[in-house]
Parts: C-alpha cells; structure tokens; sequence
C-alpha cells in the first residue's frame, strides 16, 4: 500500500477503533474504503475515442502500441524545449540565465530524464553524442547535444506526482471542478483561472484550500457529447453530484483560492485558484527572457530544419499561425532573405508580426491569405495583377486594410515587392471620396463606445494587414505547409471522442486541397516540407502517397536532423469499403513520425520532406 494510503488507514483506524472498538472486518471494510479513495483522488485519465476511430488507429498501430500511445497522450511531456534566438543570445548565455531565475524564485525541480537517442535505422547522430545527452541527465537545464541543434535548450519538468487532498471518511476534500480545456492548461502549467471553473464546493472562501478535479465530456443519448452541467453547481461531495463517479482519478492537484465561491462566479475574469500542489510540475516561461527564447515543440523546432532554409532564399509558410516556425525559419536563414507568412486569420496575422518584432527579425513580411486559394492565376481577374510580375518576384497583389475599431473598410491596393512603396490611389476609394455619406447618430454612438472598450471580443484586435490575393506558381524556393489537422497528437488530452471517421477523412481532403496549392508554389530544383500534430495515418502516410502517386516530379527527400520514428507501410480498409494507402517498402524511413508513447516524450507529429523535380514532364 503507498504511503499515502497507510498514513490515511493509521487515521481512520486510530478513530474508530478507540471509538467503537471496531472488529477485524469493520477495520477490512474501512481499508477498502479508504483505497476506493485513494483511487478517486488520483490522476489515471482514460482516453474516449469514438469506437470506430479507435478500431481504425488499432488496425494502424496495434492493440498494445495504441494503448500505450492513449496514455501518454492524458499526460504532458516531462520537459519544457526551448529555442534559443541565436540573433540575440546564445545557449549557454541563457541557460545561465534561467538557473539565476530558478534559484531566485526557488523552483525545484525533480530530475526527469530525456531520452534523445536517434532512430536505429539512420546514422544522421553517432553513439557519443548519444551518450553525451545521457550525462547531462542529472542537471535541470541542459542543452541539445544533436549536431545542428544546439540552440535547443531543456528545462525539466516533474511527475505524476501523487497529492494527498486530507480525505477523511465522511468529510471530502473542498473541491472546485474545472472544464477539461482548462485542465488541460493546467497540466501544462497554467493557473485556474475563473472562465475555467465549471461547479465548486459550498463555503468555499478566498485563501482555502481545494482539491481541482476535471469535467470531462460523457456521451449524450443523441450520440453526442457534452458536459450537461450548469455552471455554478454546488458540490457536496456526495455520489448525487453530478459527475461524481466520472471524477474518479481525474484530479490535477491542489491549490489555494483567490476568490471566495461567490467571487468566482460574479468575476468574468482572473486567477481564481493558484495551484501550487500539482500533479505535473512544469515551469512558467510566462513574462521570461521576451525576445531571446521561445518555447516549442521539439518535433517543430525539427520541422523548420527539415525544410533547410538558406540565406537569400525567398521562403512561404502557408499556415504560419502563430508563428513559432516562422521566426525558426527566420533565424535559420540568419534574417537574411524572405520569409512570407501566411495565414486566414487577421488576428493570428497579427500575432505573427508581434512575435518577429519581439525576436527582432526583419525579413518576415505577413500577409492575409486562405491557404486554398495561395496560387495566384497569371490571368487573374484583376486588371492590376500584370503590374505586379516582374524578374525580381515582385508577384504578389495586396489589400492592405485597416481593421482598427473605426476601419472604414475602403482598401487601397499595394504592390509588393521593388514597387512596395507605390500606391495605387486611383481606385473605388476615389470615386467613393466626392460621395457625401450619411452618419446616423447610432452609428456615431456604436464609434464611440468601440473607441471606448475596445472592438469586443468577438471582433478584429486592430492594427494593419496585408490582404493577398495569392502567389504566381513557381515562386517559392521553399514551401513549408504545417497543415491544420486533427491534431490529435498535442498533449495533455483528455477526450478525444469528438472526432468521428468522417471528420478524419474530412481532414485528409482539406489537406490534400492545400498540398495542391503548395505544390504549384514551389519552383524546379526547391523543397516543399508537409507537416502535421496528429497520430492520424490518414492525414500523414495517405498524404505522402496521395502526393508521390499524383505529382511525379516530386520524391521523399531525406531529413536532418533525424530523430523521430519511420512511417507507416501499408493499407487499412475500411467497412464502407474504402481503401486507404499509406507508405511503401522503403519509403518509411525517408519520413519522420514522433510517437508520444516513445522515449523521446515529445508531441505525436509527422514531418516529410518532398524534393521538386521538373516540372516540365507532367
């Protein structure tokens, strides 16, 4: 029995057995008691799939693999990656810094080791590197030893921790339960913060201390799912709590409310519960050497070096929210050449340019643009379109618009490139300049009121965007196309049960629309990276044969550096009778697959790398 258990049993028996004079199986039923509560109060998720998705990754991975992969995608990875903004700083230098924060702020944290051994099948890193990494284990911060990858800094993380809630028979814990997006950040490091909380026990005041457990979405009759709880639900701790025998293992650890119970549920807004008893210790790089360091993915750091970016190279990110591998790109090419980042979401856009100008990086111009409509027809529709090509790539057609809180929502066209500074005044926007328009008074109180609390939630966060309207084919020595997917590989999750066959399938053909577009990007002799944050074959492997079988100048290119697993060799057939292809004997190794059951403990992930051949043959 653990030591949690065996200090409960000593209360419990101390009690009653002076109270009551209790018999050996009075003593046995307490016991069994308190271990269904040691086993309540416990952190041991069970991941829902939808049945047929999971016969479909079963039938990809294997009944164990699976299981194993299930698991650790409810846990967060052991360590935090880091990557260094070698413009600015060095490994070393920030590494220094970062043991001063620690030591300063007193974070101690349990040794986990990280297990950076290179894929068996390839030589891109040799055994004394290997060994290298391993003997840094014993420290907390420590630097890649992978050739190439130095600037790659980690901090480690600790856990599952076991937390001990002062259960009592007939007295639960004080509890807040939280929805499973919050817990979910929570794991990752966050704080509970007041939108987060969902139910909370009776008499809780600010300053108590409360176990936080997780409400996690259960199936609805109609086939659906959902939670099915009002927010501000009193807890008793009973069985007649909603959720109660769902709850069990899903708490994430203990803290200490800022607000009494009331406060939570009145306030729109802030910390509601500082967590400092945590299942998963992880630090905050909250506020943290801004500008010098980055905190991503190893699998994505990997990503940005597989598409090898060099110095003057004019470089496409498709779907370059929210930036992390833009700037990797960036700083790979030493800001030295063209990087244009992409992406449909005006406020995501803007985030981009936030995060370049806090790296200090210059040569990222951000841009406006459905991914599915990335390539601009040399015939198009717009009578400017001709003034806008020339040698120098000067091919790009622009809106640049104000979406500020009193945007007019008049664009004036501009053109990138040795032209940028022109501006195409004689437009709609002149003939529209000698109308006399009509203000009304509402209009002119709704101005007002945005000028005063901002644009709303709901609306655009302001600033300027360049909205294009495409690239001509052809014009991108690099294409990196990090689709948005399932994403069922990022972690801590929780539930997976929303995503059906349908909607993976669906994903599949949403990509291979945007793979269509990146491949026209790319010139002769250039490299288009595809990548994605899912398990899924069908949006990694399909994918890669979808594209070999259908563009025949394109071939799988080798990766480095290359840490992740092989691809998957095969086909899975389905009960419809569809037929899904993946990868091919000897294809396998040429991809990278990051497994997050694996002992790299990283997200799962899929990376290939496609080499651009002629095009003149197809």
């Amino acid at each position: 029995m653990k030591k949690k258990g065996r200090n409960l049993l000593a209360a419990f028996r101390q009690t009653f057995l002076t109270l009551q004079n209790m018999t050996p199986q009075a003593e046995a039923e307490a016991e069994i008691q308190l271990n269904a509560a040691s086993a309540r109060y416990s952190y041991n998720p069970i991941l829902r799939w939808n049945p047929q998705v999971e016969d479909y990754f079963i039938k990809a991975y294997g009944s164990l693999h699976f299981a194993q992969i299930s698991k650790a995608l409810t846990r967060p990875s052991c360590y935090s990656c880091i990557r260094v903004n070698t413009l600015k700083s060095t490994s070393d230098a920030v590494i220094e810094k970062l043991q001063e924060i620690m030591r300063k702020s007193g974070s101690q944290n349990d040794v986990v080791g990280i297990n950076l051994k290179e894929n068996k099948a390839s030589n891109d890193i040799d055994l004394d590197m290997v060994e290298k990494q391993s003997s840094l284990q014993n420290e907390s911060i420590t630097k890649c030893q992978i050739p190439g990858l130095e600037y790659v800094v980690f901090v480690k993380g600790s856990g599952p921790h076991e937390i001990d809630y002062d259960y009592l028979p007939d007295k639960p814990p004080k509890e807040v339960l939280v929805s499973r997006k919050c817990a979910e950040a929570v794991l990752r490091g966050a704080q509970v913060y007041v939108p987060g909380i969902m139910a909370c026990s009776s008499h809780v005041e600010e300053g108590d201390v409360v176990a936080v457990s997780v409400a996690v979405e259960q199936p609805f009759p109609d086939g659906g799912w959902g939670l099915g709880i009002t927010r501000g639900t009193v807890l008793q701790g009973l069985p007649t709590d909603p959720y109660h025998f769902e709850r069990n293992g899903l708490y994430i650890g203990q803290g200490t409310t800022m607000l009494s119970r009331a406060g939570i549920f009145r306030a729109s807004q802030g910390i509601a519960v500082d967590m400092n008893n945590r299942v998963f210790k992880l630090p905050s790089f909250y506020d943290v050497l801004e500008g010098e360091i980055f905190l991503q993915n190893l699998p994505s750091i990997i990503a940005a070096h597989a598409l090898d970016p060099q110095k003057g190279e004019r470089i496409l990110d498709m779907c370059a929210a929210p930036g992390g591998k833009t700037t990797a790109i960036a700083i790979l090419m030493k800001d030295e050449g063209e990087v244009i980042a992409a992406d449909r979401s005006h406020n995501k856009v803007i985030d981009i340019q936030k995060l370049a100008a806090e790296l200090g990086l210059t040569c990222i111009t951000t841009y406006k643009l459905d991914a599915l409509k990335a390539v601009r027809k040399r015939n198009g529709s717009s009578d400017m379109t001709t003034l806008c090509c020339n040698k120098d790539n000067n091919d790009v057609v622009n809106q640049r618009s104000d979406s500020g809180p009193l945007g007019n929502g008049v664009s004036s066209t501009t053109i990138v490139g040795s032209n940028a500074d022109t501006t195409f005044k004689e437009n709609v926007s002149n003939e529209k300049a000698n109308e006399r328009t009509y203000t009304s008074k509402a209009d002119i109180r709704k101005n007002t009121r945005r000028m005063r609390n901002g644009p709303g939630r709901n609306q655009s966060l302001g600033g300027r965007v360049e909205n294009s309207k495409g690239f001509l084919p052809n014009s991108f020595d690099r294409v990196l196309l990090d689709a948005p997917c399932s994403a069922l590989g990022l972690r801590p999750r929780l539930f997976a049960g929303e995503e059906t066959i349908e909607s993976l399938r669906n994903h599949g053909k949403y990509q291979r629309r945007m793979f269509d577009q990146a491949v026209q990007l790319v010139r002769p002799g250039g490299v288009l990276v595809y990548s994605t944050c899912t398990i899924n074959p069908g949006e990694n492997e399909a994918l890669v044969r979808y594209a070999l079988d259908t563009y025949k100048f394109l071939s799988l290119a080798p990766q480095h550096p290359r840490i992740g697993g092989a691809g998957l060799v095969g086909r899975c057939e389905f009960p419809d009778g569809y037929v899904e292809e993946w990868l091919r004997p000897g294809e396998e190794e040429l991809v990278q697959r990051f497994d997050p059951s694996s002992q790299l403990d990283t997200i799962g992930f899929f990376i290939a790398k496609f080499a651009v051949g002629p095009k003149d043959n197809i």
